[in-house]
């Protein structure tokens, strides 16, 4: 099978503009097949953010890429559009530790976890190990914070952190990201659910109203202020000095400290608030969100500005 030079073109625009490109069946938060959910696992261990194509979404992508890196299968995983490879090599390279040496992540510290579990969470852990034998309690942390418990069998190779009588099992990416957690449990109408009290997290995404956002720019306080609109809005309406979100106000913000105060916006705050949550997991830790956007900015503070 030949490539076609519109396919050809799409996929070398997709790797010249993104560093970490996985072609995979599904999304991300849903994979579609076994081989990219374990693929999207180990990514998700070392790297808080990188593009996913769903080659199920474009059938041409699907057969072209196989093409293109000349590799039959997917998941296939590119890294400064060089072609890594497929499932078994990828996990193959993360348990070595290559894959973090080729995405140029610093491996994890060897260290003891310390973690706390309420009696409530304790209880609720020791019933359902009891009821699945030979089975025990993993905790999982991801590079997003994503925090995740599971019952699976032991394979020799974990770490562990006792808490009473429960004892958690992680890999040392979790390891390292675990110490001084609490686990608690929530129980609501809604349901019941495991609640994680990580120091070690980045802080939530914090709401800022345009007052404050105008107080502390006349102060001149150092902040960045990031519009995620696209160019037809911000020709429509715009803040003076705040800088357009593309590559190069990416490239800008991985120079920034990770404490730099950094706000987001966008029309009525929607958008921003997911691009906030983007940067937040990447561990900057002092991300805010425009509440009401550039819309509220008209009303309470540039009123000269036109609304749409």
């Amino acid at each position: 099978m030949s490539l076609d030079t519109e396919t050809r073109e799409i996929i070398d625009d997709v790797l010249r503009n993104n560093r970490v490109v996985l072609f995979m069946k599904g999304h991300r938060q849903q994979p579609q097949c076994g081989f990219s959910a374990k693929t999207v696992a180990a990514l998700d261990m070392l790297l808080a953010d990188y593009l996913h194509v769903n080659v199920l979404d474009h059938p041409e992508i699907r057969e072209g890429i196989k093409v293109y890196g000349n590799w039959p299968t997917i998941p296939q995983l590119y890294v400064a559009g060089e072609l890594i490879g497929g499932s078994d090599i990828v996990l193959e390279m993360f348990a070595s530790g290559e894959l973090a040496q080729v995405l140029g992540v610093e491996p994890p510290q060897d260290t003891a976890a310390r973690v706390s579990v309420s009696e409530a969470a304790a209880a609720l852990m020791r019933a359902a190990r009891d009821q699945r034998e030979g089975l025990a309690i993993h905790l999982r942390i991801d590079a997003g914070w994503q925090h995740v418990l599971n019952l699976a069998p032991l394979t020799g190779q974990e770490l562990y952190a006792s808490a009473g009588d429960i004892d958690l099992y992680m890999d040392p990416w979790t390891a390292s990201r675990a110490d001084g957690l609490h686990i608690g449990l929530d129980e609501s109408l809604q349901g019941t659910h495991f609640v994680f009290d990580n120091p070690n997290a980045p802080p939530p995404v914090q709401q800022m109203s345009v007052a404050e956002l105008k107080s502390r720019r006349d102060a001149g306080e150092p902040l960045e202020l990031i519009d995620v609109r696209g160019p037809d809005e911000r020709a429509t309406a715009c803040i003076a000095g705040a800088r357009p979100w593309g590559e190069e106000t990416d490239r800008h913000l991985e120079s920034l400290p990770r404490d730099a105060l950094i706000v987001f916006h966008c029309h009525k705050g929607g958008r921003s608030q997911q691009a906030a949550e983007r940067l937040r997991r990447k561990g900057y830790r002092n991300v805010h969100n425009l509440a009401g956007g550039i819309d509220a900015w008209a009303v309470e503070i540039d009123p000269s500005l036109r609304r749409y």
